[in-house]
């Protein structure tokens, strides 16, 4: 299969969706790698790796979306993207469409098939390709709650170790999964006074076994949210319904009983925020103030560690990219449960539940659009 690596040209993204090395593997497997020119500098892999590595370059997108069987992306396609696409092509990404009517429409219209990178799901329920970005994301969350605290960044000027005599921060963390507990470590690890609020009994037993002494878990209820938020310096949104719409768990009512000078970070503003008084921001720009309280909203958090991110999501995606390539969209969807569930919009047909409830549209299992029905 003829696959396509795109340059990302969404504002201040810098990941890249292959390395050379995975380059190399699909390359030894009998496929052929075009990628675009420049695609990989960001991240620190020059055009020279790729050649290297066994890859074709591309002078422009067209000469990607024109040539490839399957594309590859990080984030979504952009607008400028849109009529590039073309029935049958293999559009493999993150994908998000339930926070974004306009973007499904547009793979509608396409009809290509969407395979999106976070709804491939695990029978334990685990988000394989998901879970990287999301280890990074969490992660970042406490390095820039911690620094959008200062008060030259708009923060009330709270360290969130604390120093000797003094009280450390307080967090609170709103979801125990991947973004949740990785977010609750770097926390816990800087001193602060974590508390981590979910709704699963089960995960809160597990997550009090291994999370160290500072970190205190406690059932998720409007009730307990408002309490908690009223002692927080830093609030991370963590909740994810996979290939759904998150839900709002902030109310803008409840910012009113914050600190001035708190900081929200919201890392489920990819499928639309968990904060009422969310909005999409970017790296250059990445914050904004409401009702007194500093909010981080960073759609593509892990772009501002992009080497870090290439290499971890490669890990991660390279085996099911060489999956769809060798077999073909049909055959890996049929036989792999796995991708069966990443498969979100398929020649003009909404195929993952989830996108179809969030904007009331049509649902159409993917094994209704088989040849051989």
């Amino acid at each position: 299969m003829i696959v396509g690596i795109l340059k990302e040209i969404k504002v201040e993204e810098n990941r890249v969706s292959m390395t050379p090395a995975g380059v190399e593997v699909m390359t030894q497997h009998g496929h052929t790698i075009l990628v675009e020119k420049s695609a990989g500098a960001a991240s620190g892999f020059t055009d020279e790796m790729y050649l290297e590595a066994g890859a074709e370059i591309a002078d422009t997108p067209q000469e990607i979306f024109s040539k490839s069987e399957m594309v590859m992306h990080v984030k979504e396609p952009q607008k400028s993207e849109y009529d590039l696409m073309r029935p049958g092509q293999i559009m493999f990404t993150y994908l998000h469409l339930a926070a974004n009517q306009v973007l499904t429409e547009a793979m509608i219209r396409s009809g290509s098939v969407c395979i999106a990178y976070e709804t491939i799901q695990k029978a334990d329920g685990s988000l394989p390709l998901l879970t990287p970005m999301s280890e990074v994301a969490g992660r970042m969350a406490i390095q820039q709650g911690a620094k959008f605290l200062e008060m030259s960044k708009g923060g009330q000027g709270i360290l969130l170790g604390g120093v000797p005599g003094v009280d450390p921060g307080n967090v609170l963390i709103l979801g125990g999964g991947v973004v949740g507990t990785n977010a609750a470590k770097m926390a816990c690890g800087l001193g602060a006074r974590v508390v981590l609020l979910d709704t699963s009994l089960d995960r809160l037993r597990y997550l009090s076994d291994v999370m160290p002494k500072n970190c205190f878990l406690l059932m998720s209820s409007p009730a307990t949210i408002r309490d908690r938020i009223q002692a927080a310096d830093v609030v991370v949104g963590a909740v994810l319904i996979p290939g759904a719409k998150a839900p709002s768990l902030v109310t803008r009512d409840m910012l009113a009983s914050m600190k001035p000078g708190a900081v929200m970070v919201d890392v489920a503003i990819d499928q639309g925020g968990c904060f009422e008084t969310s909005r999409p921001t970017t790296h250059g720009d990445p914050t904004y103030i409401e009702e007194g309280v500093v909010h981080y909203c960073v759609a593509n958090m892990p772009g501002g560690v992009a080497k870090t991110s290439t290499l971890a999501l490669t890990n991660a995606t390279l085996p099911y990219a060489l999956e769809i390539a060798s077999m073909g969209w049909e055959a890996a969807v049929r036989e792999n449960p796995e991708i069966r569930l990443g498969a979100n919009v398929v020649s003009g047909k909404i195929t993952y539940k989830g996108v179809a409830e969030a904007f009331d549209m049509e649902y159409t299992p993917v094994s209704e659009l088989f040849q051989d029905n």
